[in-house]
């Protein structure tokens, strides 16, 4: 009687493992959704180098503003991701704070990034692999921590970007816009709540390939405008159908 409970005992935890092994195969799409707030850092506001050490006191509430931000999530393999993204988002600079606030500039800057990004998890979930989770059963602040993933990302992007200036900015001689591309840099966690949703934080910096998103470029200037999201996130799980595709039944 002992061995039938142990081989039936060792046959439901293989089929566990082998469920669980199975999930991120049988839900490879991913639909994802994010807002939050941006953070722009180019030649109008902020402080110089002299007067800002690792850059912490350009970061204020008269530069940020917001981000949409939409993907389709494709599993490669249990640890490895590739995301189609696509964001808007506005931007804002403006020399009321910072090392030059004589000259009074500003600008609002509108964008739209697509961007084709891939992710790595180097600490995967431990929940997916249990039977309970599985069921919706798992509860219990060891299960929430079991139910987290970390992973970092990075990509290429393109951007489009339209600025509007204050009087000042115009009279100066603005650009008024443009297409350049962008590198996305960046971290993330989710926390796996269940086999369908997932919930997350993302921050993430863009390095893009112009001076001049703002609409000014300073003869002072040693490198390029770079711009963060910091965004929340929701993960709906898609089920493959049998050509390989997404299906929303």
């Amino acid at each position: 009687m002992k061995r039938l409970v142990l081989i039936v005992l060792l046959f439901s935890l293989l089929f566990t493992v082998s469920e669980a092994q199975q999930l991120w195969k049988m839900k490879r799409f991913e639909a994802v959704i994010g807002l939050g707030p941006s953070f722009f850092f180019g030649d109008i506001g902020g402080f110089s180098k002299t007067e800002n050490i690792l850059g912490l006191r350009d970061w204020t509430f008269l530069q940020t503003r917001y981000d949409i931000n939409l993907n389709l999530r494709y599993k490669i393999r249990e640890d490895v991701d590739l995301r189609l993204s696509l964001t808007y988002a506005r931007l804002h600079a403006i020399d009321k704070r910072g090392s030059n606030i004589g000259r009074g500039f500003e600008s609002s800057i509108s964008i739209f990034e697509p961007a084709l990004i891939g992710e790595y998890y180097f600490i995967k979930n431990k929940a997916e692999k249990s039977y309970l989770f599985l069921k919706g059963r798992a509860k219990g602040m060891s299960t929430f921590f079991k139910s987290l993933d970390f992973y970092a990302f990075t990509g290429i992007g393109g951007l489009s970007y339209s600025v509007k200036g204050n009087d000042k900015l115009v009279a100066h001689g603005m650009n008024t816009g443009g297409f350049t591309a962008v590198i996305p840099v960046g971290v993330g966690t989710t926390l796996v709540y269940s086999p369908n949703f997932n919930y997350g934080i993302e921050i993430g910096g863009r390095y893009s390939f112009s001076d001049n998103l703002d609409g000014y470029t300073s003869q002072y200037s040693s490198s390029n405008d770079v711009y963060y999201f910091l965004n929340f996130t929701i993960t709906y799980r898609l089920k493959t159908g049998p050509n390989g595709l997404p299906s929303f039944r």
